[in-house]
């Protein structure tokens, strides 16, 4: 069942999806009014579940499940990200290729570079210790206060100067 990302449990589990670009204001009229019917109808082995979502920066969209009552099963998260790539393949945005580092630049816009390819990002300046990158390592809801964090607090930290 759909609840209000503001009214769902600190607790709940989410799933961070970094688009390759920006929502429009009509792609995202069109995710909500997608993830809401999917939120309503959104289960697990036949049980509803309490479920949400929210768009960060227009570019990030967050997917959150209360399971206090009972978890997420795996049937249940397939059917979630099938319902994310249909959204993909019709907005022609990349949502769910996990292989990608969402960055900000030193003016603040939201920068998507290929994770095989980020060393050259280091390099070239483009990042540094202290540019802010998207956190893969959050779980639940209370986590998003730490979604984006430094370069420098993240894996990245490898291609930096001691």
């Amino acid at each position: 069942m759909y609840v209000p990302f503001e009214d769902i449990s600190e607790d709940s589990r989410v799933w961070v999806y970094q688009a390759a670009r920006q929502f429009s204001t009509r792609e995202k009229e069109l995710i909500a009014e997608r993830l809401t019917t999917f939120c309503e109808g959104w289960n697990t082995h036949g049980n509803r579940m309490p479920t949400s979502f929210q768009i960060l920066d227009d570019q990030i969209l967050v997917l959150a499940v209360d399971e206090s009552g009972l978890g997420a099963s795996g049937c249940s998260i397939d059917s979630s990200v099938r319902t994310l790539r249909q959204l993909e393949d019709e907005l022609k945005n990349n949502l769910t290729d996990q292989g990608k580092v969402t960055f900000k630049s030193k003016s603040g816009e939201i920068n998507v570079a290929s994770a095989l390819g980020i060393k050259s990002k280091v390099t070239s300046g483009d990042i540094d210790a202290q540019t802010l990158v998207i956190n893969p390592q959050i779980l639940n809801k209370k986590d998003l206060e730490r979604v984006w964090i430094l370069a420098g607090n993240s894996w990245l930290n490898r291609y930096f100067p001691n």
